[in-house]
């Protein structure tokens, strides 16, 4: 059956994002630099969720190295900051939000509505920087083992971006998550903008910063905006990322949902009918051959996403 929690050594400095805290933007956390050249606004976001620092420490140097874009408009968002001053590395979990899940609260009924959070607020906050974006880059990480992957927003141009970054190799597209919407779920994106959430790694690795950095690097650099010699990490070509879309989205429907053993995201279930996990006393079979399992949670509630599967595209 699941294992248990997975180590929590926390390798990464907590970031000092003192510096940066004001922003230049009108909104704390929001730094946005424009170049005289006309071209896209890219938006670069960290901090969802406020344990993941791996995102937020890739910003912070860009921001102390004076990265700029050579066209258009680069905007560097720290985005749930409240939850943020709470990470503590003895307990690097606890301080992912403050009242609820930030990536959950896209809907447009949400954001106008009455209903208020520390995550509703900042988000409704944060509206007029998603709605100006014409490209997101949404950096996460993970706590369950998985390899490096990118979700890709609504629509084909999305998916096209992603795979023509090829960093991680693995872009999925995706219905989202029955508790809510995403920031890459948000309108915007269904209506000509595109949009991305990588998901660079391990939680408080070094690695997972590299990825990250690696990721935002190739995508300014895809887009036109990098400025030469301008401290950025060297990008050698890669070939194209894999696309998969997910074809069956499993929630958890009991409080008993369970594995049958450790699945890591990334690998493949060969077999079309194999039982993977069990919720209650229903069996969770695969729905077809060479199943992708993405990010499988071994710890879900019930109400909660517990696997994404998906089929390879091409």
């Amino acid at each position: 059956m699941q294992s248990g929690m997975p180590r929590l050594d926390v390798r990464l400095p907590r970031p000092d994002l003192a510096p940066w805290r004001a922003g230049n933007a009108g909104l704390p956390g929001v730094w946005r630099f424009a170049a005289a050249e006309p071209g896209p606004h890219l938006v670069l976001c960290s901090l969802v969720h406020g344990n993941e620092i791996a995102g937020a420490l890739v910003l912070a140097r860009w921001l102390r190295d004076g990265i700029r874009p050579r066209r258009g408009t680069l905007t560097l968002v720290f985005a749930n900051l409240a939850a943020f001053d709470r990470f503590d590395p003895q307990d690097p979990t606890a301080s992912r939000f403050v009242d609820e899940d930030m990536n959950r609260v896209w809907a447009p009924e949400l954001l106008a509505g009455a209903r208020r959070s520390a995550e509703l607020d900042r988000a409704r906050a944060l509206v007029p920087v998603i709605e100006g974006a014409d490209v997101l880059l949404d950096l996460h990480s993970m706590l369950w083992p998985s390899d490096p992957l990118m979700i890709a927003g609504p629509g084909a141009g999305s998916r096209a971006l992603g795979s023509a970054i090829g960093s991680p190799g693995l872009v999925v597209s995706d219905e989202g998550h029955a508790a809510g919407l995403r920031m890459i779920d948000h309108a915007r994106f269904s209506a000509g903008g595109r949009a991305l959430l990588v998901e660079g790694g391990p939680h408080w690795q070094p690695e997972t910063v590299a990825q990250l950095e690696d990721t935002a690097a190739r995508l300014l650099r895809h887009l036109g905006m990098a400025e030469e010699g301008a401290g950025l990490p060297p990008a050698p070509p890669l070939p194209p990322g894999r696309l998969a879309r997910v074809t069956r989205t499993v929630t958890a429907q009991s409080a008993r949902f369970v594995f049958l053993r450790g699945y890591r995201g990334g690998e493949v279930i060969a077999r079309r009918n194999t039982v993977i996990a069990l919720d209650g006393e229903a069996e969770v079979r695969t729905p077809h051959d060479e199943c992708l399992l993405v990010m499988p949670s071994p710890r879900t509630m019930r109400g909660h996403t517990a696997v994404r599967l998906a089929r390879f595209e091409g």
